[in-house]
């Protein structure tokens, strides 16, 4: 045996069992209330799900945004599985008609590929970004994940490939329809939009290294990957993180 080969991390996927009980517990706490947490004031939030989620999987960090005061807004996503670059045109067009109305930048809140998405779309349009909040996002090594996520990845890179309308391809991930996106995935983040990365490192699905951005401010929390958005210590710190944010 070479000793000197490290050995692959690979989450332990049963915590992810855990998420009833982190939201069994929001609902308890004094964050649901609003305990804390900075006011919205009526700016605005888009939010982008996670990998194979859609919209509907943040209902309740929506429901919980506007009982803070802020005005959010759908990523207009039934699952999170399309090429990467077709994804984020459709998100650029819709935070470009957000920031027009409100009349200010816009901040957004990405889950997993969620916040990669919203990485990159950030790091272009600065000017219509506030600042984001990753949850569990790997922005440093999009597919440092369990392995059966990365069965799940396959699949649909193969079914996408075989022209199945919707889904990314396997070029996605090495060919240039999104080349720009992995560069920009890459580079620095721009100084004027703030950057909060939660990570946990009893995520079961994603390895919680790759989560850590050195352009982030990088927080850590103790909950399950999907469990991010249901969780009290991660509504918390999304809350204190949009507050700290410059939106004009």
């Amino acid at each position: 045996m070479d000793v000197g080969v490290p050995i692959p991390y690979i989450p332990p996927l049963w915590r992810e069992s855990r998420a009833g009980v982190e939201a069994a517990a929001l609902l308890a706490s004094s964050v649901w209330r609003r305990g804390g947490v900075p006011a919205g004031e009526g700016r605005e939030v888009l939010l982008i799900p996670g990998f194979m989620a859609g919209d509907g999987s943040l209902a309740a960090l929506t429901r919980w945004l506007r009982s803070c005061g802020y005005v959010t807004r759908r990523a207009g996503m039934r699952a999170n599985v399309d090429c990467s670059e077709e994804a984020l045109e459709r998100l650029e067009d819709r935070l470009e008609a957000l920031s027009a109305a409100a009349g200010a930048r816009v901040a957004i809140v990405g889950q997993s590929r969620g916040g990669i998405l919203a990485r990159v779309l950030a790091a272009r349009r600065p000017d219509l970004v506030s600042g984001i909040v990753t949850l569990g996002a790997p922005t440093v090594r999009q597919l440092s994940a369990h392995p059966v996520v990365l069965a799940q990845v396959l699949m649909l890179g193969v079914l996408g490939t075989g022209r199945v309308p919707g889904l990314f391809r396997a070029s996605c991930l090495r060919g240039a329809c999104c080349a720009r996106f992995r560069a920009d995935l890459s580079e620095a983040f721009p100084s004027s939009v703030g950057y909060t990365a939660l990570y946990s490192k009893t995520d079961g699905v994603v390895d919680w290294r790759a989560c850590l951005d050195p352009f982030a401010q990088l927080v850590e929390v103790r909950a399950s990957h999907i469990g991010m958005g249901l969780n009290a210590q991660v509504y918390g710190e999304v809350g204190h993180a949009l507050g700290s944010f410059a939106y004009s």
